[in-house]
């Protein structure tokens, strides 16, 4: 059943708990980036300040990732998970408040600002556990026979989330304003909150509990890079992330370039996400256990291409169609790295290797955020994005060259000895 039945891993009750936790986690987290990167840019006006809400949350994200993993390694998931939830909580409630009419009324622009860059960097701090938690309770919950099912659905989810939240926030800003949506985000974040506790708590697999933390480090880290299936697949990733992103910089697309206005803001990220969820559906129906990596590397190729045409592009709904396709790409390559990741990866040691993960593509969403804001600044945001485009396709090449193990990566190997494991 595990080989054919998409829908396996919707089999299992506390998997469906999750999936619903996720999605109301991430639309409320999609529709917060969403209004925090229009606020500060309707307060500045810079493309710079776009760029320094992608540094402040990856300084701690980044330098925090390691750390996180041993410490989720170390921890029963479901209640550190419920912990993260609820700071989280906090960081939203702050954005509410910082937004509202009476601390807008009395504050200065740069008090709110500086606020705003705060919090985020807050955010990033609990941005380097979110990642490994998720990563270890997946495979908590669900047999290792489906986990490439159960992967799908949980990377689906979250871009439907996030496509939903995109779209709405954009919306929300011309319906209830800046505020309100953020109160919103208020709301689902607590509703999330409550949710983990309908999940039971999990068995800790680590068998090394109390080990020292330069240790567990480094066997962590050691593991990654000897693994060169894993290196390559988050290695394309992170450039493909890192220059290749063009989030960061939509609200300048949106207000200077196209002129499509808040509406257009939230149609255009939402495309995104949209294009990833299409795949994503799909590939429950069609594996990707077979040429995993040639599938990959096409994958990433078909991304750079079409950041490249978004950037040339000029008309509205051309724009949507080349953002569509750069989801759908990504949203394959998505499932392929987190499928190659929890295949690869050993029981006692996901927290410490999904941390690496984070800091090869988790942290690459901020770092590139800066790199495309800064980009945009010095030679406009057209030539900003072809740039990114144009390296991600530079960087296909390189790795399908120079990491023959990646290229010629097949799966189906290794799900079958999950398969007879179980």
């Amino acid at each position: 059943m595990a080989k054919t039945d998409p829908y396996a891993a919707l089999r299992i009750r506390e998997f469906n708990i999750f999936l619903l936790l996720r999605l109301f986690l991430v639309f409320g987290w999609s529709m917060q980036f969403i209004v925090i990167e229009w606020q500060v840019y309707s307060i500045t006006k810079d493309p710079l300040s776009l760029g320094i809400i992608g540094l402040m949350e990856i300084i701690p994200a980044f330098t925090m990732a390691l750390f996180a993993g041993h410490i989720v390694d170390q921890k029963e998931k479901r209640n550190l998970f419920a912990l993260c939830i609820a700071a989280f909580s906090l960081i939203s409630l702050g954005l509410y408040l910082l937004t509202s009419e009476a601390v807008v009324g009395n504050w200065s622009t740069n008090a709110i600002l500086y606020s705003i860059y705060a919090l985020v960097f807050f955010g990033g701090f609990l941005r380097s556990f979110f990642g490994p938690i998720i990563f270890s309770l997946v495979a908590l919950i669900v047999p290792k026979k489906i986990y490439p099912n159960a992967a799908t659905w949980s990377t689906s989810t979250w871009k439907t989330a996030a496509v939903l939240g995109a779209l709405f926030g954009g919306f929300a800003i011309s319906w209830i304003g800046v505020a309100n949506t953020l109160c919103v985000v208020f709301l689902l974040v607590l509703i999330s909150f409550f949710m983990t506790f309908l999940i039971k708590k999990k068995p800790i697999l680590n068998k090394k509990i109390g080990e020292p933390v330069k240790e567990s480090l480094k066997v962590g880290v050691r593991f990654v890079f000897q693994n060169k299936a894993i290196l390559g697949a988050l290695t394309l990733d992170m450039i493909a992330v890192l220059f290749g992103g063009t989030v960061a910089i939509l609200a300048i697309f949106a207000q200077d370039v196209l002129e499509v206005g808040s509406e257009g803001f939230g149609i255009l990220n939402a495309s995104i996400s949209l294009g990833s969820i299409v795949t994503m559906f799909a590939t429950t129906y069609i594996p990707i256990s077979k040429n995993t990596g040639k599938k990959l590397l096409i994958a990433v190729f078909v991304f750079g291409i079409s950041i490249i045409g978004f950037g040339l592009s000029n008309i509205f709904w051309l724009s949507v169609l080349m953002l569509f396709i750069s989801g759908a790409a990504d949203g394959i390559s998505m499932i392929i790295r987190q499928t190659i990741l929890q295949l690869k990866t050993p029981d006692d040691m996901r927290g410490r290797v999904s941390s690496v993960n984070s800091m090869f593509v988790g942290s690459s969403n901020e770092l590139g955020a800066f790199e495309s804001g800064l980009a945009a600044k010095l030679v406009g945001p057209v030539a900003a994005v072809v740039f990114g485009g144009t390296m991600t396709l530079i960087t296909v090449f390189a790795i399908g060259v120079k990491n023959p193990t990646l290229r010629d990566l097949d799966l189906r190997a290794d799900m079958e000895a999950h398969e007879n494991e179980d």
